[in-house]
C-alpha cells in the first residue's frame, strides 16, 4: 500500500469493501502501531462497564478486531466470549490471543448469522464510529441477544449526533430497558495527536 493504515484513513472509510482492505493491511500492526502507541483504552472502558452493570457470558464481541476487548473481558472473568468482525485478517490476530470460544467474519449491516443459542450479552468497542457502522447496526446485535441480556456499545461522541443514534434509540425503545449513556475517554490522558481528546458514549441497555 502507498499509505500506511492510520486513524484518518479508518475514519474516511465509505464502504464495507473499504473496511476489508484497510484492516487487512492494518491487522499485523494494529495492536502495537495503533492501540499501544496512541494510548487507546476504549476497549478497557467497554469491558469495565459491562462487568459493572452485571453482564456475563456467553457474550458476543461485535467488531472484535484483533481481540483487545475480548482480552479485557477475559481478564474480568467474563466468558465464554465469541467474536465477529468484517475482517478475517483482524480475526486471525484475535485467535492468537486464545480468549475466544468462536470467531466468525460477518458484515454487521447484513445481519449476523443466528447463533446456536442466543447470547447473554454483547459488547462493541470502536465499531460504531466515523466511517464504520451507524445506528442501523444495532438491530443485528439485538437479534442475537436473549431477553434480559445486557448490551454495551461504544459510539464515538461526534458520530452519535451526526449519524442519528438518538432517533434509533427512540425507535428501538420497545425492545430495550434500563438504557443509560456514559461518556468516556477513548485514549489515555497523556495521549497526543489530533484525536487524543476524543470521547465515546457507552450505550448500555437490556433487551426487553
Amino acid at each position: 500500500m502507498s499509505d500506511d493504515p492510520d486513524l484518518e484513513r479508518a475514519y474516511a472509510l465509505e464502504t464495507p469493501d473499504d473496511s476489508r482492505v484497510l484492516y487487512a493491511d492494518w491487522a499485523d500492526s494494529y495492536d502495537s502501531g495503533f492501540a499501544e502507541a496512541s494510548g487507546y483504552v476504549l476497549h478497557l472502558e467497554v469491558a469495565r462497564h459491562y462487568a459493572l452493570i452485571g453482564g456475563f457470558g456467553p457474550v458476543l464481541d461485535v467488531g472484535a478486531g484483533t481481540g483487545l476487548c475480548g482480552v479485557a473481558l477475559a481478564e474480568r472473568g467474563i466468558g465464554p466470549v465469541d467474536g465477529t468482525d468484517i475482517s478475517p485478517e483482524m480475526l486471525a490476530q484475535a485467535k492468537n490471543k486464545n480468549v475466544y470460544r468462536n470467531l466468525f467474519s460477518a458484515n454487521l449491516l447484513d445481519g449476523l448469522p443466528p447463533p446456536d443459542d442466543l447470547y447473554q450479552g454483547a459488547v462493541s468497542s470502536g465499531t460504531f464510529t466515523n466511517g464504520h457502522v451507524g445506528p442501523a447496526g444495532i438491530d443485528a446485535v439485538l437479534d442475537v441477544v436473549r431477553s434480559g441480556g445486557w448490551i454495551v456499545l461504544s459510539v464515538n461522541a461526534r458520530h452519535y449526533g451526526a449519524a442519528g443514534f438518538a432517533a434509533k434509540l427512540a425507535e428501538i425503545a420497545p425492545r430495550i430497558t434500563e438504557h443509560s449513556q456514559t461518556e468516556v475517554a477513548i485514549y489515555t490522558p497523556d495521549a497526543t495527536g489530533p484525536h487524543a481528546r476524543d470521547n465515546a458514549l457507552l450505550l448500555a441497555f437490556r433487551k426487553a
